[in-house]
């Protein structure tokens, strides 16, 4: 029962960051954006992490605690990317992208000398497949009555693929300190690789300016981030497979939120390709399981 609770709320949690972000990020831009961001995750992850959830001690920990930071680092980057081409493209397109990060960790895994389930190899092709229709099926979408031109959405296309790139490693990462580090101090390294690497230079150099009107808009982000991960991680500790695959449903859901709340339209090309990709991610989780 806890997989199932943990992935829905991970899924509601990050489509509403993706919403959230999609406004934030044309507002503010994408650095300031990401630098919000990692501000409010840390402000609320670093009191709990030192009296709540302390950093155990023992082998591993501190080799733990790094490639944490390497994980964060892949997120960081990731989020730029994102951010980038939330500010351009459609919602709907970008978050089934960048939904295929668990793949992407399973190639990854696969790579490393891990063997997936038999049925794995034509799940990750329907996904291929999907994204593919999805990135290219584009051109003059709609939003909020404006037409996103063509070249705009393959170059979106572009930087949400490696978006999900930087997102998939990251998971692969975080993966291999799952079971050393509590749920917290997974995310606290990240939150302070983004502070170092990202709001500390746009804050020297005087280019840390987010206007009021982002401002509800990153809060928020920063919350759900957190609740996300958090409830990701309880339900992974259980059953990664099913909490993942419930997870990454909040590609379809972003894609219906946009359609309602941000009036976008999508051509049908992009609408199957969408279909494909949920459902290769599904079947993924299935033989997983």
């Amino acid at each position: 029962m806890l997989p199932i609770v943990a992935g829905i709320l991970t899924a509601l949690a990050f489509t509403i960051s993706t919403l959230a972000s999609a406004r934030a990020s044309r507002i503010a831009g994408a650095a300031p954006t990401v630098a919000g961001v990692m501000l409010v995750g840390a402000a609320l992850v670093l009191p709990f992490a030192l009296t709540v959830s302390p950093l155990p001690s023992g082998p591993g920990v501190t080799e733990s605690v790094i490639l944490a930071a390497l994980a964060g680092a892949a997120n960081v980057g990731g989020l730029l990317f994102a951010y980038s081409a939330l500010r351009i493209g459609a919602v709907g397109i970008i978050s089934t992208i960048d939904s295929t990060e668990g793949a992407i960790a399973a190639v990854l895994s696969v790579l490393a000398g891990q063997t997936l389930a038999p049925g794995s190899g034509p799940a990750l092709a329907v996904i291929a497949l999907g994204v593919v229709l999805a990135a290219t099926g584009g051109g003059h979408e709609l939003e909020e009555g404006i037409a996103i031109s063509r070249a705009q959405s393959l170059r979106a296309a572009g930087l949400a693929a490696c978006a999900a790139s930087l997102f998939g490693l990251g998971l692969f990462v975080t993966g291999h300190v799952s079971s050393t580090l509590p749920a917290l101090w997974i995310i606290l390294p990240g939150r302070i690789v983004g502070i170092a690497i990202v709001a500390l230079p746009l804050f020297l150099t005087g280019r840390l300016r987010i206007p009021r009107a982002a401002l509800p808009f990153i809060v928020l982000i920063g919350l759900v981030e957190v609740l996300g991960f958090v409830a990701f991680a309880a339900g992974a500790r259980e059953d990664i497979a099913i909490t993942s695959v419930l997870a990454s449903m909040f590609a379809p859901l972003a894609a219906v939120a946009a359609f309602v709340l941000f009036k976008e339209r999508l051509a049908p090309r992009q609408i199957a390709g969408i279909a494909l990709v949920v459902v290769g991610i599904a079947i993924l989780g299935v033989l997983a399981a």
